[in-house]
């Protein structure tokens, strides 16, 4: 092995030298979380890890397989970096940017649930992009079924130490097929060794089977992640692509094809991805299935001094008899996929979608997939997604599913939820693999309501005139009996409970500076649907008002305040004369 890999080394300088410029191009104009590194790729204490940098002993991901060392152009047109899935600006040619639409939504799903489970791995999902190509041009072009599973295995060559690896069988033969020696296997290329405790399920179907890239990547991205590493600090991230295959060509080559990829990609047909044409072993072989390269044998050499037998000439044909044209052999057509069948997507039956601010729509949206004859197609992937300016998500709060059809040919999309932004979004419903006409549903999301206003005292409310309530008014609001939250009111103090204007006069509210203010607006009930309205006041009038209170919905409730006189302070005039006066001192002098 040691050998064999020397001579990688060797024959890949230049190879090297090419990749390295290739990171460095793209990088020049890169978007602003693309990580760079300087010539000398320092390292500050804050990066060390206690973890040893791997090595070429190290069997890694793949056993150190041969991987494909195509790098992608220079020169092609850069669009705008993105993250989004969809068309982009630029020229790239479709079969460099383009990805297999499945095989991306596997990189896509599995660096999402990265960034849920291992937040500070901070895996971009144009590193497991890179690693696809570089490992099995994305699948072999995304030669995938509904699923996620390749249309046949994806074996790397028998690592039995002759020009590669030498590892025996660990799998008894259960995943690649051997049972003498173990071959690295699927989509990302894992050794059965590696897959035994790094593979996980990524599409949900209760089992881990690496010929599946939603598996595998998923499985790739815990990989990657492990021994703490944090793939945003160049060490990290060197260590980890390392780990997968130990080679500096490999290195170089998955960095150039990872930036490439941050510069902008979009989504492709599933199958009409190209196989890169490179290997890193010195053929041109596909990937799969590979069968190890027979020397041809080397002729004997003549013996000194002995003669070699002339050979005998051919038999010419008999004169005048034209020779008979061979027929050729028509090569076989392929088998249409279930993708391939579909000729649109229709509504499958789904019903006005509205819901309230924060609850789920009752209804959930459906698509069939049918052929041009009408006829439903079973096993397909249909993905959809949130379009417009919208909080609402699918359960789990994504903007987007996919879904496989069942045996009618219907995607059942997952539950949806309102968020607090009221309005009008789309729901658009695309065919993965192939280019069909979209289903959009438009969806509305309303405000929050209530339907029910109550106090929740029932003690008399009044204050004498110039003083402040001794109680503060609180209502509970409900929605068909259940408590409303998040609910907007309004509080208005009037003369009588057929008012249809604010008092001008009575009880009323203070504002921020103190100044008497008799209608409150952007209230809002908190969770339990529970309001407590601010202290109230009153003037010098007395008299019986009414406070209303209403919410979104129409819940209306009307509370009685009672204003009082204050007590006189004017002391009552007695029948009889003052104290303070006699009798004498109230009649008149005499003359």
């Amino acid at each position: 092995m040691a050998a064999h890999f020397g001579r990688r080394l060797r024959k890949g300088a230049v190879t090297t030298a090419v990749a390295a410029a290739a990171v460095a191009a793209l990088s020049a104009s890169q978007a602003p979380d693309v990580t760079t590194t300087d010539g000398q790729e320092r390292q500050s204490a804050a990066d060390a890890q206690a973890t040893p940098d791997p090595t070429a002993a190290d069997a890694g991901a793949t056993g150190n397989s041969p991987y494909y060392t195509d790098l992608p152009p220079l020169n092609s047109p850069t669009p705008v970096p993105s993250t989004t899935v969809g068309p982009t600006t630029g020229t790239r040619p479709t079969s460099q940017a383009g990805i297999p639409a499945t095989v991306l939504d596997a990189y896509q799903r599995a660096a999402a649930e990265l960034t849920a489970s291992k937040p500070g791995c901070n895996l971009p999902w144009q590193l497991l992009a890179a690693i696809g190509q570089v490992e099995s041009g994305q699948a072999r072009g995304g030669r995938v079924t509904a699923d996620g599973t390749t249309v046949s295995p994806i074996l790397g060559p028998v690592l039995n130490g002759v020009g590669f690896a030498h590892i025996k069988d660990t799998d008894h033969g259960a995943y690649d097929g051997d049972a003498t020696y173990d071959r690295a296997i699927g989509p990302l290329q894992f050794i059965p060794s590696t897959w035994a405790w790094a593979g996980r399920d990524g599409n949900g179907d209760g089992k881990a089977d690496p010929n599946n890239v939603y598996d595998a990547a998923l499985a790739a991205g815990h990989y990657l992640c492990r021994n703490g590493w944090d793939l945003s600090v160049e060490a990290d991230l060197k260590k980890a692509i390392l780990s997968y295959n130990y080679s500096q060509d490999y290195l170089h080559t998955v960095r150039s094809w990872m930036e490439f990829y941050r510069r902008g990609t979009h989504e492709i047909p599933d199958g009409s991805g190209s196989l890169p044409g490179n290997r890193s072993d010195e053929h041109d072989t596909p990937m799969s299935p590979s069968v190890p390269v027979t020397p041809s044998p080397t002729p004997k050499p003549s013996k000194p001094g002995g003669t070699t037998k002339p050979s005998t000439p051919a038999t010419p044909s008999k004169p005048g008899t034209p020779s008979t044209p061979s027929t050729p052999t028509p090569s076989p057509t392929p088998t249409p996929t279930p993708t391939d069948t579909v000729a649109h997507l229709e509504d499958a039956g789904t019903a006005t979608l509205s819901a309230r601010a924060g609850d789920t729509f009752a209804d959930r949206i459906s698509a069939r997939a049918e052929t041009s004859s009408g006829k439903p197609v079973a096993k397909v992937r249909v993905r959809f997604t949130i379009v417009g300016d919208t909080d609402a998500a699918f359960a789990g709060g994504e903007s987007h599913a996919t879904v496989v059809t069942d045996a009618k040919g219907v995607a059942l999309a997952p539950a949806l939820r309102a968020g607090e932004k009221t309005g009008g979004f789309t729901v658009r419903a695309l065919l993965v693999g192939r280019a069909v006409t979209a289903v959009d549903y438009r969806a509305t999301v309303t405000a929050r309501a209530a339907d029910a206003l109550t106090r929740t005292g029932d003690a008399a409310l009044t204050c004498t005139a110039g003083g402040e309530f001794a109680d503060r008014v609180e209502v509970k609001a409900t929605y068909k009996g259940a408590a409303a939250g998040k609910v907007a009111a309004t509080a208005t103090l009037v003369a009588s409970a057929d008012a249809t204007t604010a008092n001008d006069k009575g009880p009323y509210f203070k504002d921020a500076s103190g100044k008497p203010v008799r209608t409150l607006t952007g209230l809002e009930t908190d969770a339990s649907g529970l309001l407590k309205l601010p202290e109230l006041y009153a003037d010098d009038t007395a008299g019986t008002f009414v406070l209303r209170v209403t919410t979104t919905g129409g819940a209306t409730l009307t509370v009685e305040l009672t204003v009082t006189a204050p007590a006189s302070s004017t002391p009552t005039p007695s029948d009889g004369p003052s104290p303070s006066q006699s009798p004498a001192a109230s009649e008149s002098p005499s003359a």
